[in-house]
């Protein structure tokens, strides 16, 4: 069966677009850019010029029986002109770099801070995280079009205004020299550029065999992976893998290397051809004595320089396009629309005491490219100051239902209201500082405990303690080398050190505790905790919840007897909710839910006997 086609997208910004934008943004941030790269054409044609016309005038000069002493002043001044030249090119080039740098910097740090702060359901798409990978490529490095455009451009440039220099100056010897020499210097750059573009046809292919091979790379080097890869013997194997993948991107670059080597035997054979062509014509001028020696040096050295600017023209305008792509993917990524409200939203300052009812209304989520709802058609409300449980089986919709709470996304169908308000009218930012959380999945700063606590620089001190004794991880704070001043992780600190899975989860919680949301989210909170820090934390819910509306999910049902309420997430759907112990009378799923779980805590207990 055929294979449906599909056409390329076409770039939401042209060649033109892109670098009238890459220009407005460093007159914008680095102005010097501009004026080195104009400098730059300026004295790349001077020296240009200078080493075409060097030799006609000196052998000119000769011809006309200047004197010795004229004869080396005019030596000595195309001398000192080329001097002059290369130099404040080499000059411009060693300045522009700073320039270059900074406006790709400026531009990589929008598209981290857009990472960072885009809207979370971008983190769970792979299509945007996909496009996000794309648009990073054009500021991956100094050879990307975030900053190799500008010598792209600058080449463009120079090759455009030497170009029309030497058109007019070979117009004057003949036009047909010139008309041959641009044909055939086309003709080869196209059917070499088409030969040397394999590799760009096939750029997926290698993107994925580079892929492959830094994947395997990484992961065996992956400290994490040292364990298992000396208690199962891994090396051998993960050896072969790299092989492997080292030969499957060797042959691809083998490929590659041919279609480069018959480009240029292309080239020679072409060049060979225009160049024998022009140069027999202006042999035969001369013969004809329609030229002098000295034009005829000129003419002759002019050919070769033509089809320099004719060939450079079309790989600067190949090159920049390239180079546009890329930035069209850039500029798509940096312009996209949000589809949370943010500065544009509704502000939403939280009232001081004010606790907050949450509803939702006819709520159902559907994943990017799931084929049915995480959630079907819930409806809840949780009234100002309750605290609520929520628990089912793994893949049940809990952490689903939390992300609906919480903002991080937006129903498929539905609304969720916070005091009988859509949320979406508000600014989402504002939404969040309503929130204290304690997630699954943490993610510490490589700074100091104080400065993970409060999340800031500024840190309130007894306001962190407090936070850290009601965490139960204030003794163990004061315990460390320089107590709430060490440093976390050993990444960027030497002196860092590495808090045990229990440990960094009561920091998180502390920080929780810091930010004092009038509503605690408590996702799992006690799962990297032993069974008494465990009981210790459940004895504390009340103190650490207290003035607040609290979402508390746990997979342990006996977790949460102390909650004024509990739902069983079932099949996309509130299944049951109550009280902890009326549903325990019910008899229901969440009474043999219990029943399984407190069997297996009791045999577990009898074995440990």
């Amino acid at each position: 069966m055929e294979q449906p086609t599909t056409q390329a997208r076409k770039p939401a910004y042209g060649m033109a677009s892109n670098c009238a934008f890459m220009i407005s943004r460093a007159w914008r941030s680095a102005k010097s850019v501009l004026a080195v790269c104009a400098g730059l054409v300026l004295a790349a044609v001077a020296a240009s010029l200078l080493e075409l016309f060097v030799t006609p005038m000196i052998l000119d000069a000769v011809e006309r029986g200047v004197s010795p002493g004229e004869l080396a002043g005019l030596i000595a001044r195309f001398a000192l002109g080329l001097v002059c030249a290369y130099s404040l090119q080499m000059y411009l080039k060693a300045n522009t770099l700073f320039g270059r740098v900074h406006v790709r910097m400026k531009l990589g740090f929008e598209h981290n801070l857009l990472e960072c702060r885009t809207a979370y359901p971008h983190i769970e798409d792979p299509d945007y995280l996909q496009r996000l990978a794309k648009a990073g490529h054009a500021l991956k490095d100094n050879n990307q079009a975030g900053e190799a455009v500008w010598q792209t451009m600058t080449d463009l440039a120079v090759n455009l205004v030497s170009f029309a220099i030497y058109l007019l100056l070979l117009s004057q010897a003949q036009p047909g020299i010139s008309l041959l020499t641009a044909a055939l210097a086309a003709v080869g750059y196209f059917a070499g550029e088409r030969i040397r573009s394999w590799r760009y046809r096939h750029r997926e292919e290698e993107g994925k065999l580079e892929h492959s091979f830094n994947y395997i790379l990484i992961r065996s080097q992956d400290t994490k992976l040292a364990k298992d890869i000396r208690i199962f013997g891994l090396g051998p194997w993960l050896v072969q893998l790299y092989d492997k993948q080292a030969q499957l991107f060797y042959d691809f670059s083998s490929r590659s290397w041919r279609h480069y080597l018959w480009a240029d035997l292309l080239d020679v054979a072409l060049a060979l051809l225009r160049n024998g062509a022009a140069y027999g014509w202006l042999i035969a001028l001369a013969l004809r004595g329609e030229l002098s020696p000295a034009q005829f040096v000129l003419y002759f050295s002019a050919v070769g320089g033509f089809a320099q600017w004719v060939t450079g023209i079309f790989q600067s305008l190949g090159a920049l396009h390239r180079q546009s792509l890329d930035l069209s993917t850039l500029r798509e990524h940096l312009e996209a629309p949000e589809p949370f409200r943010f500065e544009d939203g509704a502000p939403l300052a939280a009232k001081r005491g004010h606790l907050y009812a949450i509803e939702l209304r006819d709520v159902s989520y559907r994943y990017p490219g799931a084929d049915h709802d995480t959630l079907s058609h819930v409806n809840l409300t949780i009234r100002p100051g309750e605290k609520l449980a929520v628990v089912g089986r793994n893949g049940a919709g809990k952490t689903t239902l939390i992300k609906l709470l919480c903002g991080l996304l937006d129903p498929t169908e539905g609304s969720v209201l916070l005091d009988g308000e859509d949320i979406r009218q508000y600014n989402r930012r504002d939404y969040y500082k309503l929130f204290s959380a304690v997630f699954q999945q943490f993610a510490p700063l490589p700074g100091t405990v104080a400065e993970n606590v409060a999340q800031s620089e500024d840190v309130d001190l007894p306001r962190m303690w407090d936070c850290l004794e009601r965490a139960g991880i204030a003794d163990a704070v004061r315990q460390l080398p320089q107590g709430e001043n060490t440093h976390l992780g050993r990444q960027l600190y030497l002196d860092g050190v590495e808090l045990s899975g229990g440990q960094m989860q009561r920091l998180m919680l502390a920080r929780a505790l810091y930010k004092n949301g009038p509503v605690v989210v408590l996702d799992e909170p006690t799962a990297a905790l032993d069974p008494i820090a465990e009981s210790q934390i459940y004895q504390k819910y009340n103190d650490l919840t207290r003035n607040t509306t609290s979402v508390y999910i746990s997979h342990r049902l006996a977790s949460t007897r102390f909650c004024d309420r509990v739902l069983l997430i079932e099949n996309g759907g509130i299944a049951e909710q109550g009280t902890h112990d009326s549903l325990l009378e019910q008899g229901g799923r969440y009474a043999y839910l219990f029943g399984i779980q407190s069997k297996y805590y009791q045999e577990g207990e009898m074995e440990d006997e």
